[in-house]
């Protein structure tokens, strides 16, 4: 089965449509059965985190094969509404979600037509506008996706541990630890959540985010029985071990 993969959308709709036409080009002129897996990161800084949302359910519902990983951003708005004062102790600052403004709540809130205000009023208008459907579909989200060619996940692996055994804490925050880590995983590792200027085959892992929010593309990738390549907009592009 061929398999694309894309990298984090962070509230970037028009580009996660452009990424989906891509796609859509490439199985025309191939045929064949395909699946699609969004690596995570739906959510914040860009400006339609909610019309990404509604487009991947909708897509889901319509029995699209369209595979979507949980990744630390989309832990915030869900955790938010079920927890106010819940802070993610992946945070480095230590600081909640509504205070950071690099993480980028304030998008996020305003795609569902909320201001951001105090913790209590910002919670109230939370649990009066975001759908609970929205929210038990980002916490249900999966943490991974295995295939025979490829492990795809939102932040990567802690080494040497068995898939079973990995924590939600890794698999949508890990860098220290992994990216530094040379060692063969078994499957190569497929991930996002560290920004990369280009998408870059590691040898042991391939990292796809190459900053849609902050202004970036969003970068696609397709796993087949021709290889592994980068899908632009011109066509395939062969990608090798760096």
């Amino acid at each position: 089965m061929r398999t694309y993969a894309i990298g984090d959308i962070h509230g970037q709709l028009g580009l996660l449509k452009q990424a989906h036409a891509r796609i859509a080009r490439d199985e025309a002129a191939r045929g064949g059965v395909s699946q699609l897996v969004h690596v995570g990161d739906l959510l914040d800084r860009g400006p339609d985190s909610r019309g990404v949302i509604d487009y991947l359910m909708q897509g889901q519902a319509e029995g699209r094969p369209w595979i979507v990983l949980k990744g630390n951003h989309d832990r915030f708005l869900p955790r938010f509404a079920a927890e106010p004062g819940w802070i993610d102790a992946g945070l480095a600052s230590g600081r909640h979600w509504l205070d950071h403004e690099k993480l980028g709540a304030a998008e996020t809130l305003a795609s569902y037509g909320i201001d951001l205000r105090d913790h209590a009023g910002t919670h109230a208008a939370v649990l009066d506008r975001v759908p609970q459907a929205h929210l038990r579909w980002l916490e249900a989200l999966p943490l991974w996706h295995l295939t025979p060619r490829a492990l795809f996940v939102h932040a990567g692996i802690r080494p040497g541990v068995d898939l079973a055994r990995q924590t939600e804490q890794d698999l949508v925050w890990i860098r220290k630890g992994f990216l530094d880590d040379a060692r063969d995983h078994g499957p190569l590792v497929v991930h996002g959540h560290t920004v990369v200027e280009r998408v870059t085959h590691f040898g042991n892992r391939l990292a796809i985010d190459t900053g849609a929010g902050h202004g970036g593309p969003l970068s696609v990738v397709v796993f087949d029985e021709t290889g592994l390549h980068l899908l632009t907009d011109e066509g395939r592009r062969p990608l090798a071990a760096a």
